[in-house]
């Protein structure tokens, strides 16, 4: 359904929903706020089949409309979908609690039925849990730039997420002009409608449509810019907000290149200190014997010239070996199957440190792609619907600059490889490329300033060795925000919400009481990667 007939469909939904509610002080103050009432219902089945079961009878959902341009707030309108799981005390029900889990383009939906992944059982006892997919994204009325799968496979299927050979960039330069030209003849008017500010600005409708007067928000990777941005447009809305795993705001809105530069140190200082604890673990981590930090290198630049094949059959390519131990270092949990995996691949070139085949770890599945492009899916016979999103590069080339000449990527590239040797290359094949041609040329943005004060103060939270988002873009998100409290866990992995406990019961006291923490504290995980 094109947007201007969704509209059509919504506005007749909203004027049923209104007249229904005419009579209520809910409705008559939110009216005066300038928002629409959200009117939950029964969640759709395939929606309630991919949650935990004992949530299906207590969740409700909704399709909430907002303006497509906040600039014109009676204008044109998307769907935003959100999905709730109720406080379960109800008597002593504070509010609505909202969550964001990152991406940008990540689905957040069913955030809602997962609390306990999270939090405390306090929390969940005195909020209401709101997941909500952001405009664009899963089911708020998708940011699409391909009509068909197999438009989508015709540009992805030439791309190289790490290219390497001349061939391999000058395919991958041709096939990303394609998609941006793509977007800019099929994605329509959400495309000039993507940034964080506008997602922002849904929040705020979303917290009144709700009937909260203030925002109670956890966001986690980029989430934390969606919840910098509202403390920074909507201060004195703002009751609790926590950021957990955070981007560096000034940076990532001034200078696209530079912070992805840097998100590429972070990896490889994340790769660094897990080859270390390798090292230091000795018989636990399969991949200690010997040097880790000089095997790696050693298979890496192997790769380059060539792929390896393990004794399973597995072909492991360069390309397959970046994008697996990127994905790993996210989840501490798959630290010891990783290390085992590097550790047959070394043995295929040095048969005296195989595994023996009872220790090679069978092959697994790709993980989600981290660059958000589109899930292409292979097999599919005739024109199958595209039904995946491009709000990665919706959000993202909106809202961080870049300089507009796609000829400069071969030689960003090969710089930023000398300077981050594992995971250069991969992250200027993403954003720096893709957002030199992207159609939206002059696009509003919210870019600072970042210090306004905020009632009550913003939580942020961060790792020592967090790989997507370093430890110090949460000190500068920290230093940035008028009003902050920074708590640091010495952990691996790309957030920590529900893997410590100290910071759990610190989040706890902070969202239900408003107790903010004394600043500097320093946390441990709950477990130990190895």
């Amino acid at each position: 359904m094109k947007l201007g007939s969704r509209a059509l469909v919504v506005a007749m939904v909203l004027g049923t929903a209104v007249s229904g509610l005419a009579a209520t002080g809910t409705a008559i103050a939110l009216d005066a706020q300038g928002a629409a009432p959200v009117r939950w219902t029964k969640c759709a089945d395939d929606v309630l089949a991919s949650i935990p079961e004992p949530q299906r009878a207590r969740v409700s959902c909704a399709q909430h409309p907002v303006p497509l341009d906040h600039r014109k707030p009676r204008g044109e309108r998307i769907t935003l979908a959100l999905m709730k799981s109720p406080a379960t005390d109800q008597a002593n029900r504070i509010g609505s609690l909202f969550l964001n889990p990152g991406g940008p383009g990540g689905a957040g939906l069913r955030y809602a039925a997962y609390g306990s992944s999270f939090f405390q059982p306090e929390v969940m006892a005195r909020f209401d849990l709101i997941g909500f997919d952001p405009r664009g994204v899963g089911r708020s009325s998708p940011l699409r730039c391909f009509e068909t799968q197999e438009e989508a496979d015709a540009v992805f299927g030439r791309m190289s997420s790490i290219p390497v050979t001349r061939a391999e960039i000058r395919d991958t330069m041709r096939a990303t002009e394609d998609y941006t030209d793509a977007c800019r003849r099929t994605a329509g008017p959400l495309l000039a409608h993507m940034s964080t500010e506008d997602v922002a600005r849904d929040l705020d409708l979303l917290r009144q449509g709700v009937g909260d007067r203030t925002l109670n928000y956890v966001g986690f990777s980029y989430g934390t810019l969606l919840g910098a941005t509202y403390a920074n447009v909507f201060p004195h809305r703002s009751r609790a907000l926590v950021l957990d795993g955070n981007v560096d705001p000034a940076l990532r809105t001034s200078n696209g290149a530079e912070y992805d530069r840097q998100r590429a140190q972070g990896f490889e200082l994340a790769l660094d200190a897990f080859l270390k604890r390798c090292d230091a673990e000795g018989d636990k981590c399969a991949y200690s014997d010997g040097d880790p930090r000089a095997k790696f290198d050693e298979v890496r630049d192997a790769l380059r010239k060539g792929p390896i094949t393990l004794p399973s059959g597995e072909v492991v390519t360069h390309a397959g070996y970046v994008g697996r131990v990127t994905s790993d270092l996210y989840a501490p949990a798959r630290f010891k199957a990783l290390a085992a995996w590097l550790q047959a691949i070394y043995g295929v070139l040095h048969p005296s440190a195989a595994l023996s085949a009872q220790e090679v770890p069978a092959p697994t599945p790709p993980l989600a792609n981290k660059h958000g492009l589109a899930d292409v899916r292979a097999g599919v016979a005739g024109d199958a619907e595209y039904l995946a999103d491009d709000s990665y590069y919706g959000v993202n080339c909106t809202d961080k600059p870049f300089v507009r000449v796609p000829e400069l990527f071969p030689a960003l590239a090969a710089k930023w490889e000398r300077e981050s040797p594992t995971f250069g290359r991969q992250q200027a094949a993403a954003d720096l490329l893709t957002c030199a041609s992207w159609p939206v040329r002059h696009p509003d943005r919210y870019a600072g300033p970042w210090h306004r004060h905020t009632p009550n103060p913003v939580l942020v939270v961060g790792n020592y060795y967090d790989p997507a988002t370093q430890y110090k873009f949460s000190q500068r998100m920290a230093r940035q925000l008028g009003n902050a409290r920074l708590l640091t866990v010495d952990a691996f992995g790309h957030c920590i919400l529900g893997d410590s406990a100290g910071v759990d019961t610190a989040v706890t006291d902070y969202l239900v009481n408003l107790k903010a923490p004394a600043n500097g504290q320093v946390f441990q995980p709950n477990t130990q990667p190895f």
